[in-house]
């Protein structure tokens, strides 16, 4: 299996989206906390795009967990409804445009294009259409609706990166407690697949449309 790493004399700039409070944790909260142990980060730019006030502010706390030891981060939970997205897509696109001003990315972590829910696709495709010759990464959420694919980029994760992202997530995301699938077992299930597939214990896939050698 081919390897893929980072210059780590260089510091990165990452941008994290996600359609929902626990989207970004839950499908890329592991690589995050692997990247923060093992490169030089100049900056973070978090955002979420549907929220009420009790889910804002347990997605501020969550974020400002994974990045605490990050000095210059941004994180963005802006209050949409979860369900409603594509019918604000021109608010939104125009968000995506700002954020373009701001920030010049080394990897941005997105939805997977395929995802079924529509708030997740509608990410995925405003990240492509405003970020067009940058390293994107799609990850994958486990839900309901089984529509999880075929990745091709894994990140491998110890033990600890993994019980570390799991117990961020359900200390912080109290108001999801309620949900049948809402636990450690599911966050460990799917990394461990995708583990088994990785030649690993424990891992993260994503999908990497395109990525160029040089």
């Amino acid at each position: 299996m081919q390897s893929l790493s980072f210059n780590n004399t260089k510091k990165l700039n990452l941008i994290c989206l996600g359609a929902h409070c626990d989207d970004i944790e839950i499908g890329c909260g592991g690589t995050l906390l692997k990247f923060f142990q093992n490169y030089e980060i100049n900056s973070v730019r978090w955002v979420v795009f549907a929220s009420n006030a009790e889910r804002k502010q347990e997605a501020t706390n969550c974020a400002n967990n994974f990045l605490q030891k990050i000095k210059n981060k941004s994180i963005t939970v802006l209050d949409y409804r979860d369900g409603f997205l594509p019918f604000h897509a021109i608010e939104i696109k125009e968000y995506f445009e700002s954020i373009k001003n701001e920030i010049e990315p080394d990897l941005i972590f997105t939805h997977y294009r395929n995802d079924r829910h529509q708030d997740h696709r509608l990410v995925s495709d405003l990240t492509w259409n405003t970020w067009r010759n940058h390293i994107v990464l799609e990850y994958e959420i486990p839900k309901y609706d089984g529509d999880l694919g075929n990745p091709n980029f894994y990140v491998n994760l110890d033990d600890d990166l993994l019980q570390k992202k799991i117990s961020f997530i359900l200390e912080a995301f109290k108001s999801q407690n309620s949900k049948h699938w809402f636990d450690e077992n599911t966050f460990s299930a799917l990394p461990r697949i995708r583990g088994m597939e990785s030649v690993s214990k424990y891992a993260e896939a994503f999908y990497s449309r395109k990525i160029t050698l040089i």
